[in-house]
């Protein structure tokens, strides 16, 4: 391992730490009502996609209870 031959200064981050701005953030803006009721439609929209995906999903996911017919080849009859 090689060393520095010259000291490093830390210093700064010492009085970093210590320094206070005196200058506030501006306030934030208000959402106006256009932009409220824009989230509101894109939040009801995902989760209605979301119910739907279920509700259309859960007959693909689900298992017969019984299975009545079983699927044979026709090719397999003559034989």
């Amino acid at each position: 391992m090689f060393r520095r031959r010259e000291p490093v200064p830390f210093a700064f981050i010492a009085e970093a730490d210590k320094f206070r701005s005196n200058v506030a953030p501006p306030p934030r803006e208000r959402a106006s009502a256009g932009q409220i009721v824009g989230r509101w439609l894109i939040g009801l929209t995902v989760v209605a996609g979301l119910a739907g995906s279920l509700v259309l999903g859960m007959p693909a996911l689900s298992q017969d209870q019984s299975p009545a017919t079983t699927q044979h080849s026709e090719a397999s009859d003559g034989r």
